[in-house]
């Protein structure tokens, strides 16, 4: 699919399952964690991040019917306990609790998140993406099947 990089909203891109779990081992996510997938769409990075590596896991989405779907797939998956999925913008949505974050997003909406993260987000804040850079430093990157990039970042001091 193609979409304009410096277009604000990003499109439903579905992250296949195995670059899921490249990032979380990036980003070392265990069962103390909390991560906040930002737009969330159908769930399945929440459902991972539970089933998988026992973190907490809160999704923001803004879509009414993505929302919905991601509550049922939770639902089934049978983990309701350890997955919140909040219908919001992002923008908007309060993330300081979060130990890591995981955006796939366009850069245009992770220039417009980036003082996010740096007001909200202790310092040392995981922060992977898929793809897409962030002004912020790179901790370490990976290249997931010959064509998708995700980098770590943590939040710097303040």
């Amino acid at each position: 699919m193609v979409w304009p990089p410096d277009s604000p909203w990003s499109p439903w891109w579905r992250t296949s399952d195995g670059a899921i779990r490249q990032a979380f081992k990036l980003a070392r996510l265990n069962s103390k964690d909390t991560v906040y997938d930002l737009g969330s769409g159908d769930g399945r990075i929440l459902i991972i991040a539970a089933k998988e590596f026992g973190a907490k896991a809160v999704g923001i989405e803004i879509d009414p019917l993505r929302f919905y779907l991601s509550k049922l797939l939770v639902k089934f998956a049978g983990i309701s306990n350890k997955i919140l999925i909040n219908r919001q913008n992002f923008l908007e949505s309060n993330i300081s609790d979060a130990t890591v974050i995981f955006v796939y997003l366009v850069p245009k909406a992770l220039e417009r998140l980036r003082p996010k993260f740096l007001k909200e987000l202790k310092p040392g804040t995981r922060i992977v993406s898929v793809q897409y850079e962030i002004n912020l430093p790179v901790v370490e990157e990976i290249t997931y099947q010959d064509k998708f990039k995700i980098r770590l970042y943590k939040t710097p001091k303040k």
